[in-house]
């Protein structure tokens, strides 16, 4: 509709694909790597189709949760499900959620607006082997929001995962038809379409690293059109005090995408994890504070080139990745400065990612943010260049 007639070029969009950061520091010492265990992907749906909406036999039942555990079917009044924390302000709670999505290269888009308010980030490949981010923002609408950049194929499942409004800047054609298509089309917010209040520039950053969204304003809008209407949103589970089934004490999680680097160090007294970026503490530019998070995820999905161009540059073609965030995949829980292996379930494309057991058994988040940290796995890494390594 909105879209139809757009072909979104930019050509620092492609040259910011293309570059790689510097070198990432040594891995940490007295480091082992996470051990994995993988399950096989009985049913897999094609990278340029939404996932079936059936449920593939290898997942057990839906477990019992425990009689203190916060979800993951029922919550309290007041208690944002996203986060398991209670809101004093009823408000926030009868709005849909807004999927922003906020760029992480170069590195002059550091410190982000905004990414430390998120309830939920998904930190993702884009192109080159750099990562951008998918935040779902629902207790909080901060006025300023960014640097916003393009939706990618993984914001066709993160979207329906929580019945969003989607933010972005533009898309690539391809990318633009699955969007235009999907079952939330009508909720998508596209900032080259739209200026002031809801999008704006910041005419001290270099274009196109400079496109802000006010996320307040832009809920008022969907208020206006009748789309922002409470959605379900059962699925995490979350538990104050941290399960005694874990597999180990982790105080250092360090992670290597192919372009860039995270470490997040676990601060005790805080009972938060603080993220590094690129050997450097990662703030938000809103709050002055470093990013800092209750639960880090890791999700192993496999991960395919589709037939999407995302950028050309000097002869050189990227191709969009199709995450499969759909079915089922190996996960990691680090919460409270301990590590819990088990497995990450989705299993319709309306459900939220839930994290298990091997046995079957939910694995409790805490309560607060958390980051997925969306990798490949292990099996498809390149081990000079990707990996998770813990002390």
């Amino acid at each position: 509709m909105k879209r139809q007639l757009l072909v979104l070029v930019m050509g620092a969009l492609t040259l910011a694909a293309c570059v790689r950061v510097q070198p990432a520091p040594e891995p940490v010492t007295n480091a082992t790597p996470v051990a994995t265990r993988f399950i096989p992907y009985t049913l897999v749906a094609p990278s340029d189709e939404p996932p079936p909406t059936d449920i593939p036999p290898t997942l057990p039942p839906p477990p019992t949760p425990l009689a203190e555990a916060i979800g993951p079917y029922t919550y309290p009044e007041l208690v944002n499900p996203l986060t398991g924390l209670a809101t004093d302000d009823p408000a926030t709670l009868e709005r849909r959620p807004i999927v922003a999505k906020i760029s992480n290269a170069p590195p002059l888009v550091r410190p982000q607006a905004g990414i430390g308010q998120a309830d939920l980030v998904f930190e993702h490949y884009a192109e080159g082997g750099l990562t951008r981010f998918s935040a779902v923002f629902y207790s909080q609408m901060p006025e300023r929001v960014g640097s916003i950049r393009s939706a990618r194929l993984i914001d066709n499942e993160v979207v329906p995962m929580y019945d969003a409004l989607l933010a972005y800047s533009g898309a690539s054609t391809g990318v633009n038809q699955v969007i235009d298509t999907s079952d939330f089309a009508k909720r998508t917010y596209m900032g080259i379409m739209y200026g002031a209040p809801y999008y704006f520039r910041d005419e001290e950053i270099p274009v196109p690293h400079n496109m802000f969204v006010n996320l307040a304003a832009l809920s008022r809008l969907a208020t206006q059109e009748g789309l922002n209407v409470r959605p379900s949103l059962d699925g995490m589970a979350f538990l104050a005090e941290p399960p005694a089934n874990a597999d180990g004490d982790v105080t250092v999680i360090d992670i290597r995408y192919i372009a860039t680097r995270v470490r997040w160090e676990y601060d005790a007294e805080a009972g938060v994890y603080r993220r590094f970026s690129d050997g450097q503490p990662h703030f938000d530019a809103n709050t002055g504070q470093q990013v800092t998070a209750s639960n880090v995820a890791i999700i192993y999905a496999e991960h395919e080139f589709s037939d999407i161009v995302e950028s050309e540059w000097q002869g050189n073609v990227s191709y969009g990745l199709s995450i499969k965030l759909w079915f089922d995949g190996e996960a990691v829980l680090f919460r409270d400065g301990k590590r819990y292996d088990g497995v990450w379930v989705r299993p319709t494309r309306e459900d939220m990612i839930q994290l298990r057991t091997y046995d079957g058994e939910l694995l409790y988040f805490k309560p607060g943010n958390t980051f997925f940290q969306v990798m490949r796995p292990p099996a498809d890494q390149d081990p000079a260049e990707e990996g998770l390594t813990v002390q």
